[in-house]
C-alpha cells in the first residue's frame, strides 16, 4: 500500500473552509464528514481533514496555534505547470484566501503561496524536470 497523507487543520468556520477547499478542486468525502470535521480529498493519496477547534483540541496536548499570527508549517503541493501554480493562487484569493509574497522563480522551480481563511499557508510549486536532468 502506498503511504497516504492526512493533513489535519483547525478551522474556525467549517462550512466556509469546506467551500474554500472545494473551490481549489478538493472533493468532500461525506463518509468522514460531520458537523465537527470534513474530509477533503485532493488525490488518492492526499487528504485534508478540516476540524473545528473543539474537535482539533481532542487530538493535541497543547493549545491551537493562531496561524494568523505565527506559522507552524508550510504545505507544499506540486502542480503540473507554472500556469497551474498561478491558477491555484488566483482561485484561492477569489475564494477568500490571500497571498503573502510575490511568486518566486528559481529557474528549476517556480512557486507561489497563499493563506486559507484560517491562515494556513499553502505553497503550490512547479519543478521543471528538464532543469533537474542537467
Amino acid at each position: 500500500m502506498n503511504p497516504k497523507i492526512f493533513v489535519n487543520l483547525a478551522v474556525k468556520d467549517l462550512p466556509k473552509s469546506m467551500a474554500f477547499y472545494e473551490e481549489l478542486g478538493f472533493a468532500n468525502n461525506p463518509q468522514f464528514t460531520d458537523d465537527t470535521a470534513a474530509c477533503m480529498v485532493l488525490s488518492d493519496d492526499i487528504y485534508v481533514m478540516l476540524l473545528t477547534h473543539e474537535k482539533f483540541k481532542g487530538f493535541i496536548p497543547t493549545s491551537i496555534a493562531d496561524t494568523r499570527k505565527s506559522t507552524g508549517a508550510l504545505y507544499a503541493l506540486t502542480r503540473a505547470s507554472r500556469e497551474q501554480v498561478d491558477e491555484m493562487v488566483r482561485t484561492a484569493v477569489a475564494a477568500g484566501g490571500n497571498t503573502y509574497s510575490e511568486p518566486q522563480d528559481h529557474g528549476f522551480m517556480y512557486q507561489h503561496g497563499f493563506q486559507d481563511p484560517d491562515g494556513h499557508i499553502w505553497e503550490p510549486f512547479y519543478m521543471n524536470p528538464e532543469a533537474l536532468d542537467g
